[in-house]
C-alpha cells in the first residue's frame, strides 16, 4: 500500500499535460480495500480535492472474493487506462488481487502480464456495472 513517503507510481505517471485536467477526478492516493472497510463513510480524495465515496456494498462483495492478504493489497478505485487510439484497456496491478477481481467480474480468466490486465472495450460495462464505485477511468491521448 502507498504511503506519504512512497508516493503510488501508477498515478503519478497519469498526470502530466492536457491529460491532468481530464484525470482531475483520480485519487491523490488510493486505499487498500481492508482500510476502506473500516472506515464509515468509505472514500479517497481526488486530484481536484472532490471525494469520491465507495459503496459499502461493493467493498462487501469485494472482501468475500478476498483472502486476508488480498484485502491489504487490493488499492482502491481500480484504476482503467482509456486511450481513443486503442481497443483495449490497461489495469495496472501491483499484486494480482486486481485480476481475480476481474477474473470473477467477468467471469472469465484473466492474465497479467508485466503487471497489466488487458481487457476490451465491451467488457469495460460490465465491470462498471458491477464496480461502479470500486472502478474509475484513467484517460491517454
Amino acid at each position: 500500500m502507498p504511503s506519504k513517503t512512497s508516493p503510488d507510481k501508477i498515478i503519478e505517471g497519469y498526470l502530466f499535460d492536457d491529460v491532468r485536467v481530464m484525470n482531475a477526478q483520480i485519487p491523490r492516493e488510493r486505499k487498500s480495500l481492508e482500510e476502506l472497510l473500516h472506515e464509515e463513510r468509505p472514500h479517497v480524495l481526488c486530484m481536484d480535492g472532490s471525494p469520491h465515496h465507495f459503496r459499502k456494498r461493493e467493498l462487501d462483495n469485494l472482501s468475500r472474493m478476498m483472502t486476508d492478504e488480498e484485502r491489504h493489497d487490493l488499492l482502491l478505485p481500480i484504476l482503467m487506462e482509456v486511450a481513443s487510439d486503442r481497443v483495449e484497456v490497461i489495469i495496472r496491478t501491483r499484486s494480482g488481487a486486481d485480476a481475480k477481481v476481474i477474473s470473477a467480474v467477468l467471469n472469465m480468466p484473466v492474465t497479467v502480464q508485466d503487471n497489466k490486465i488487458t481487457i476490451f472495450r465491451p467488457q469495460l460495462q460490465v465491470i462498471r456495472k458491477t464496480l461502479k464505485t470500486t472502478t474509475q477511468y484513467v484517460f491517454f491521448t
